[in-house]
């Protein structure tokens, strides 16, 4: 099986005999590299349908065969993975072994490991933020940034606060069954529209419930240090202001594809991310929940190859960004509201309360959450108990 041996990226990591294993598989071939980083609990497989898009096979590369076939060579080699704590990657037992930044060194492990000088990094969900931080710590070998369904980390990665997160999370907890947990998570991952329709005679949330249980049940559950570790790379994960300006001045093309009916990171997020990285920045927005990926496969596979062509073209930042600057902030092409804060005191109140009310809601949720896992934890022992019969006097 082909795997990288990631050195000690950190102190932490000096605790793993042997280094932390990463496993990859490789597609295509080509000078075009791309990396591909998948997201919360994902594996590397989850990248089917942008592998099938980009180069036409899902059949991985015999690993006998060269890595790089030459500076001049035509087609797409796509490198996709599974981050330390899930599939058959090394799964290290502290949280403080997972952050994005750590993550991050590890794929840059990997291109080493490879040959690949340059690549262009594609993210997804928390994929998107261990690119973005891969982009901060060597720019120069990144070609494009392409972050999918992102997210700013910390509170930014709590989903907003209504009936459908709250069942969700009241069922997710419930959950103790492979059966249980697919359906929970396939209404977390797509849109009622893409799960109710027919594929033949059957429906699309049959035919993804089935794959999701068989997958399970072949590869198991992800472990709870990996499921911890990896929560706590999201809830670390933060761009700095320094940070961002980095990857601007790097002038790294960057696209921002995201589902709108995205329950877990929010739209409002990405489109602020956006302003923030004007004008390197494109974003799209397409109907779809936070695997728009699966959803609206063409679309999204279209949107990656035209920011590789951009930069093979060398377009320039102005004449790819789809964002324009006008008195009352930035717009996107066609939308009507503002990207990010303007500079009036009226609207700066407005963002103070909404911020308040945020944080307000987060610490509901968690109220919330903590009171259902008491409850769970209460009612467990009375699940054992037993009633005695007892004989009737005569």
């Amino acid at each position: 099986m082909p795997f990288c041996i990631v050195s000690k990226s950190s102190k932490e990591d000096e605790g793993e005999q042997g280094g932390v294993r990463i496993f990859y598989q490789r597609y295509g071939h080509g000078s075009t590299k791309v990396l591909l980083i998948i997201g919360f609990a994902g594996t590397y497989d989850s990248w089917t349908p942008q592998i099938k898009g980009l180069v036409g096979t899902t059949e991985p590369n015999d690993e006998e065969t060269p890595a790089d076939f030459g500076e001049e060579s035509e087609g797409i080699e796509i490198c996709c993975f599974d981050n330390r704590g899930i599939g058959r990657s090394s799964i290290p037992t502290k949280k403080s072994q997972y952050t994005t930044v750590i993550m991050a060194k590890d794929a840059l492990a990997l291109m080493d490991h490879l040959g690949w000088k340059k690549a262009h990094i594609f993210g997804h969900s928390m994929g998107s933020m261990i690119a973005s931080k891969l982009a901060t710590i060597a720019p120069n070998r990144v070609l494009s940034l392409a972050l999918l369904n992102t997210s700013g980390g910390g509170f930014e990665c709590c989903p907003k606060l209504n009936h459908q997160t709250l069942s969700l999370a009241y069922r997710f907890l419930r959950a103790k069954t492979p059966e249980q947990r697919a359906i929970v998570d396939l209404e977390v991952h797509y849109t009622k529209e893409f799960l109710d329709e027919k594929v033949g005679s059957r429906s699309r949330r049959e035919i993804l419930h089935q794959e999701y249980v068989k997958g399970i049940s072949s590869s198991g559950m992800q472990s709870n240090h990996g499921f911890e570790g990896q929560i706590n790379a999201c809830w670390t994960h933060k761009l700095t202001r320094d940070e961002l300006d980095q990857i601007r001045s790097a002038g790294i093309l960057v696209s921002i594809i995201h589902g709108r009916d995205d329950i877990i990171a929010r739209l409002c997020n990405a489109r602020r991310l956006a302003g923030k990285l004007y004008p390197v920045a494109r974003i799209v927005e397409l109907h779809g929940g936070h695997l728009v990926s699966h959803e609206r496969s063409d679309e999204v596979n279209m949107s990656l190859m035209e920011l590789i062509r951009a930069t093979q073209s060398k377009l320039e930042p102005e004449k790819w960004t789809n964002l324009t600057v006008n008195d009352e902030g930035w717009l996107l092409s066609g939308f009507t509201g503002p990207l990010t804060k303007r500079n009036d005191d009226g609207v700066k109140w407005l963002l103070l309360v909404y911020s308040v009310l945020a944080k307000l809601q987060l610490i509901l949720l968690f109220i919330f959450g903590v009171i259902l896992v008491i409850y769970e934890c209460i009612k467990r022992p009375f699940r054992s108990l037993k009633p005695v019969r007892v004989a009737a006097l005569t």
